[in-house]
């Protein structure tokens, strides 16, 4: 049967990631728009990114240790909604373990780069654009302009650092980011960088035409099966461990019939 609600204008990285790990998660999260819950991961993640942002939005001279910290307060403002503060059951120790891990967070930002020195063509940049018929639409974190003129795009983490047998993974969604950029800006960027500001670790690979060209091919795929997925009323499930482990729509699936591996 028909959906009643629309198909989304566009295709984001990590919406594409979604429907490439299932269909299913793409149907639910994008198209039905059934609420995720927030975890405190995310929450996490989202406090880091506001101080950054808001960080560099300063002028470089100012960009110290104490002005990022003095950002947290409002991003706590900002992220902590009632609603998110209840997917975690926050309370007071909660909270208190969330600001010392911001803090930490920081501190290891600091000795991994001196933002001073950063020229940054732009933070959280918005680029909409139709990549091989597909309406792709993304936010850097990042963009910065390197000395020798090239681009880089930087991509803030506050996971854990992943195993580098798993690169084609990891870039993924950045090198979906360089496409767009080539396709918006008119200039493909030459590397993208990582910074898992939680552990201490950078990691970097080289953008190339092949795989990049690759990335936005798979796009394309992937919004033609959308848009025939989308028309037949239905997207398919395909659970698997890894698809299942971390989505947040597992009880929805096992009402269904889908039959989900246990955990």
């Amino acid at each position: 049967m028909p959906f009643e609600q629309l198909l989304p204008k566009s295709l984001s990285p990590s919406r594409l990631a979604d429907f490439q790990a299932c269909p299913r998660r793409y149907q639910y999260a994008s198209v039905e728009r059934i609420p995720q819950p927030a975890s405190y991961a995310t929450a996490k993640g989202r406090l880091a990114h506001y101080v950054f942002e808001h960080l560099f939005l300063l002028g470089a001279p100012d960009r110290s240790p104490e002005r990022a910290r003095a950002f947290i307060e409002p991003a706590i403002e900002a992220v902590l909604t009632d609603d998110v503060r209840t997917d975690i059951a926050m309370d007071d120790e909660m909270l208190a373990r969330l600001v010392l891990e911001t803090h930490g967070i920081i501190d290891t930002y600091f000795e991994m780069e001196d933002p001073r020195e950063v020229k940054s063509e732009g933070v959280e940049m918005a680029l909409g654009v139709d990549v091989e018929g597909t309406p792709l639409f993304g936010i850097l974190d990042r963009l910065d302009r390197n000395p020798d003129g090239s681009l880089t795009i930087v991509d803030y983490k506050t996971g854990a650092v992943p195993n580098r047998n798993y690169d084609t993974k990891t870039f993924a969604n950045a090198e979906l980011y360089a496409a767009l950029c080539a396709a918006k800006l008119g200039e493909l960027p030459t590397t993208i960088r990582l910074l898992y500001v939680a552990k201490g670790a950078i990691i970097e690979r080289n953008v190339t035409d092949v795989v990049v060209r690759a990335r936005s091919e798979g796009a394309a795929r992937a919004w033609g099966r959308i848009n025939s997925y989308y028309g037949d009323g239905a997207f398919p499930a395909t659970p698997s461990l890894n698809a299942c482990r971390f989505c947040s729509f597992t009880t929805i699936c096992k009402s269904s019939g889908v039959p989900v591996p246990v955990r």
